[in-house]
């Protein structure tokens, strides 16, 4: 009875873990195949264009009322310290620097997968359980080309796009604050972002809200490709497209900042 019990919990182990990669190969097939058929762009063009729209139209309020309040809680946080020490006008730094460098492709990243990726899922869910996409294979059409490539390029396209929404308003949250309630001037306000940040910030910022929107968009595709052939089985892969997607978004952002700053240190006032 003693020696069954590691032979089980080896096997359970053993059988976890083919499965989850037998889930990374499926994923990895599903983005190549997505991008293998990308340069025909007449077969998925409208689809793009549907998607764009659909995406932009959820997220984009959502983004601006999350990060109004954002900017102005980080300059409150940060604010009250600098005051503190006599620095109140390196608020305007510091918020800038953290919405470039940070929040904003965060923020289109957790918006993309959680406005557009669960309704993603829930769309190719509920073909997949109408047996739409086995009849679009029985007509020679190749769904993941008609219908994950376009969700690949619109979420990471959209995704993208909201980044300077995210600066902008964050910044203004955090010029309220800094310059409204604590009476900073705006030079100063902006004098310490611009001598923080540099070119390089703002295009890893945007890299990494492309690979974000992509992430997104893949796990959505293939949670709902594979999903329960029911309703509650696309309910299922809606919530696990979702959580696997702010577990991989937070993990490669830390990753890429880990070797975005060994590779080029930030500045210093």
């Amino acid at each position: 009875m003693a020696d069954a019990m590691p032979s089980r919990v080896t096997g359970l182990l053993v059988r976890t873990a083919s499965g989850a990669l037998d889930r990374v190969g499926d994923m990895s097939v599903i983005a190549l195949e997505g991008f293998r058929r990308s340069w025909d762009v007449r077969t998925w063009f409208w689809e793009f264009v549907q998607q764009c729209w659909f995406l932009a139209r959820v997220t984009s309020l959502p983004v601006l009322l999350v990060s109004l309040p954002l900017g102005a809680t980080v300059a409150l946080q940060v604010g009250d310290l600098a005051w503190q020490l006599g620095a109140s006008s390196a608020t305007g730094g510091a918020v800038v620097v953290g919405l470039v460098r940070e929040v904003a492709p965060m923020a289109s990243a957790l918006l993309i997968a959680g406005a557009g990726g669960s309704a993603m899922t829930s769309d190719i869910g509920a073909r997949n359980i109408r047996d739409e996409l086995a009849a679009m294979e029985v007509m020679a059409v190749n769904p993941i080309h008609r219908l994950v490539t376009p969700r690949l390029w619109a979420a990471s396209t959209v995704a993208v796009l909201l980044v300077p929404l995210v600066i902008v308003a964050g910044a203004a949250g955090g010029y309220f604050f800094n310059v409204v309630v604590q009476g900073v001037t705006s030079g100063a306000y902006f004098d310490g972002a611009t001598s923080l940040l540099v070119t390089s910030d703002l295009l890893v910022t945007l890299l990494k809200a492309w690979i974000f929107g992509f992430i997104a968009a893949i796990m959505s595709c293939y949670y709902g490709m594979t999903c329960q052939i029911s309703p509650v089985g696309v309910g299922r892969a809606v919530n696990r497209s979702t959580v696997v997607t702010f577990m991989l978004v937070f993990a490669v952002n830390y990753v890429i900042t880990m070797i975005y700053f060994l590779a080029y240190p930030p500045r210093t006032l």
